[in-house]
C-alpha cells in the first residue's frame, strides 16, 4: 500500500478560496469538490462507474478512442504574448476570438456538472514551481492529478494563489467551425489568460503534458532548463539525466534499485540543481514483467494505482499486460512514494552525466558512445529513435522518428532556445554526455535482436561511476563520436555494430540511409546553431 504521507495531503479537503475558480468567464460556478483526498476520489470513481477494482486494489479505467495524446488537436492562442516567442512551425494556432467562444462554451457545459478541483504545483524547486489549479469532470482524473503532480502542504494551501488553470471536460465536444479546431477534441493553451481548456478526450496524460508545456514556455526566460527526461542519483548525490522518446527505456533504466529515483518523465535544471516537475510516475504497462521491472510491476498490485487501458479478467480481476487489444499505450499512474528508492522531495544537485537514449531499429548505432558538448547539442536537437513494424498502422519496416529535444510536441519555443541553454549548462557544470542505443544489434528489427538490457545496465553503470572514461575508445566511422572498445562483462563485438551483421554490405547500406536521414532532418536547425554543432553531423561515407 502506498505511503500516502503529507505529500498526498490528508487535510486537503478545504482551501482558503471560495468555491469559484477566480478567473474570467467562470465567476458564477461553484460546483467544485475542492482537494478531495485519494481515498475519497477512488471511492467516488468506483461508485460512478468510471473504473473497476483489480486484484490488489488498482483502479482500472478505459479512455475510449483516445489512448494517447491528440497531437493534431492541440492549439496555442496566437496573440501579442506569443507571436514572437512560440515556435509556430511546431505549434498550431488559435485566435483570441476563437478561444473566447470556447471559454464561454466550456463555462456553459460546466454549469450543471459535479466537478473536482485540485490545487497543485508543477515543480519541486521552491524557487521555480508553478501553482496550477486543475478542474476535472472525472473523479479518476482528479486522482490521477493527485498522483502525478506536486501537492501543497496545509501551510501552502493557506497562501495558495493559482498562476494557471487547467479545465478538462471529456464530455465536451468542440465544434471545428465554431472553435477553429480540427475535430471534436481540443487542447487549447492561452498563455496570456493563463488558462488551458481540454475537451473531447479521456486520456489523462493531456493534463500532465499541459503542465509540462506551460513550464517549457515559462522556465527558459529564468535560465531554467525544462527537460523531457528521467533523473536518478547515487548515494554520493551524483545525478544522471536520461533523455529519450517513448519506448527507449527512459522509465525502465531510471528505475534502478542501486540508485535513487528523482522522477521518470519531466524535470527542470536550475541554479539549485535538478528537480522533478511531478510527484509521481506515468509508466507504460504493455508487456510489463515482474522480472524485468519489479519496482514498476509492484505498483500494479497496490491500492490506488490508476491503470489506463490495461486488460483485466472480469471474474478473477487478474491483469493481462501482454494484451494490447485496448491500447499499445496502456499506462499506470502512481505516486513516487510507491517506488521504494524514490526521493520524495524530488530534488538533487547538479548532474554528473547526461544519457541520451535511442532505440535504433535499423541496427546501426553502437550500444553506447561518448559525446562532446557540440555532439550532445546535435543529438539533443535531433531527438532520434525509430518505430518498428506493427506499432502503427502502415509501418512495415523500421521508421526513423526525430523529435527535437526528445519532446517536440511539448516545446512551445524554438528547439534552439533549449539546445543553447542545455549546451551552456553542460559546459558550466562539466557534465559527461553519452548516447545509448537500446534498440537492435546484429541487423535491423526483424533480423537482429534487441540490445540485452543487462548489457545496457552494465554499460550505464560504468558510464555513471566514471570507470568507462578510463577505457579505450575508437571513433565511429559514421557518426564521429567515441565508442568504447570493450567493457568488462560484455562481448567486445557488440561495440562494433558492423561486425555483428551477417552481411556487412547490408550494414553499410543501412548506415548510409540512417546518416542521410539525420542530415536531412537537421537542415532546419543549421541556421540556428554554431559551426561546431553543424560539424558534429554524421558523415556520408564515400
Amino acid at each position: 500500500m502506498f505511503g500516502f504521507s503529507e505529500q498526498m495531503g490528508s487535510f486537503m479537503n478545504t482551501s482558503k478560496h471560495s468555491k469559484s475558480l477566480g478567473i474570467t468567464g467562470f465567476e458564477n460556478l461553484d460546483n467544485f469538490n475542492w482537494n478531495w483526498t485519494p481515498a475519497r476520489l477512488y471511492e467516488t470513481a468506483v461508485k460512478r462507474g468510471e473504473g473497476k477494482i483489480a486484484k490488489g486494489g488498482a483502479l482500472v479505467v478505459k479512455t475510449g478512442k483516445h489512448t494517447g495524446r491528440s497531437a493534431n488537436d492541440k492549439f496555442v492562442v496566437r496573440d501579442a504574448e506569443t507571436e514572437n516567442t512560440v515556435w509556430w512551425d511546431n505549434n498550431a494556432s488559435m485566435t483570441p476570438a476563437q478561444f473566447s467562444v470556447l471559454r464561454k462554451d466550456f463555462a456553459k457545459h460546466m454549469a450543471h456538472k459535479e466537478l473536482f478541483a485540485q490545487e497543485t504545483f508543477g515543480g519541486a524547486d521552491l524557487d521555480h514551481r508553478l501553482s496550477v489549479q486543475i478542474v476535472t469532470e472525472f473523479a479518476w482524473h482528479s486522482l490521477f492529478v493527485r498522483h502525478l503532480l506536486r501537492m501543497p502542504s496545509a501551510d501552502d494551501l493557506a497562501n495558495y494563489e493559482a498562476e494557471f488553470t487547467i479545465i478538462n471536460l471529456p464530455s465536451f465536444n468542440a465544434d471545428p467551425k465554431r472553435h477553429g479546431t480540427n475535430s471534436e477534441t481540443v487542447i487549447a493553451v492561452n498563455m496570456s489568460e493563463r488558462l488551458v481548456l481540454i475537451g473531447g478526450t479521456s486520456y489523462a496524460g493531456e493534463t500532465k503534458k499541459s503542465v509540462f508545456s506551460i513550464l517549457n514556455y515559462l522556465l527558459p526566460e529564468k535560465r531554467v532548463m525544462p527537460m523531457h527526461c528521467s533523473v536518478n542519483v547515487d548515494d554520493n548525490d551524483n545525478a544522471a539525466i536520461f533523455f529519450g522518446l517513448s519506448g527507449t527505456g527512459k522509465t525502465t533504466l531510471s528505475a534502478n534499485p542501486e540508485r535513487t529515483l528523482i522522477g521518470d518523465d519531466e524535470h527542470g535544471w536550475s541554479e539549485n540543481g535538478l528537480f522533478n516537475f511531478e510527484g509521481g510516475c506515468y509508466a507504460k504497462m504493455i508487456k510489463l514483467s515482474e522480472e524485468a521491472e519489479p519496482e514498476i510491476f509492484a505498483t500494479t498490485r497496490m491500492w490506488g494505482t490508476v491503470l489506463e487501458n490495461v486488460v483485466m479478467d472480469e471474474q478473477t480481476r487478474e491483469l493481462d499486460f501482454d494484451d494490447g487489444s485496448l491500447a499499445e499505450n496502456s499506462r499506470g499512474a502512481y505516486p513516487l512514494s510507491a517506488i521504494p528508492n524514490a526521493r520524495l522531495d524530488s530534488r538533487c544537485g547538479q548532474p554528473n552525466n547526461i544519457i541520451m537514449l535511442t532505440a535504433d531499429a535499423f541496427g546501426v548505432l553502437p550500444p553506447i558512445a561518448r559525446l562532446t558538448p557540440a555532439q550532445a547539442m546535435y543529438h539533443f536537437l535531433s531527438g532520434y529513435t525509430a518505430k518498428v513494424a506493427g506499432t502503427e498502422k502502415g509501418i512495415t519496416e523500421p521508421t526513423a522518428t526525430f523529435s527535437a529535444c526528445f519532446g517536440a510536441p511539448f516545446m512551445p519555443r524554438h528547439p534552439a532556445v533549449y539546445g543553447e541553454l542545455l549546451r551552456d549548462l553542460i559546459a558550466e557544470h562539466n557534465v559527461g554526455c553519452w548516447l545509448v542505443n537500446t534498440g537492435w544489434t546484429g541487423g535491423p528489427y526483424g533480423t537482429g535482436t534487441r540490445m540485452p538490457i543487462k548489457a545496457t545496465r552494465t554499460m550505464l553503470s560504468a558510464a555513471l561511476d566514471g570507470s568507462l572514461n578510463a577505457g579505450e575508445f575508437r571513433i565511429d566511422e559514421n557518426f564521429g563520436f567515441e565508442v568504447p572498445v570493450s567493457v568488462a562483462g560484455i562481448d567486445d563485438g557488440l561495440f562494433k555494430p558492423r561486425t555483428t551483421w551477417a552481411d556487412t554490405a547490408k550494414y553499410d547500406a543501412q548506415a548510409h540511409k540512417l546518416v542521410e536521414m539525420f542530415i536531412n532532418n537537421f537542415e532546419k536547425f543549421e541556421s540556428h546553431v554554431s559551426a561546431d554543432v553543424r560539424a558534429a553531423a554524421p558523415i556520408i561515407a564515400a
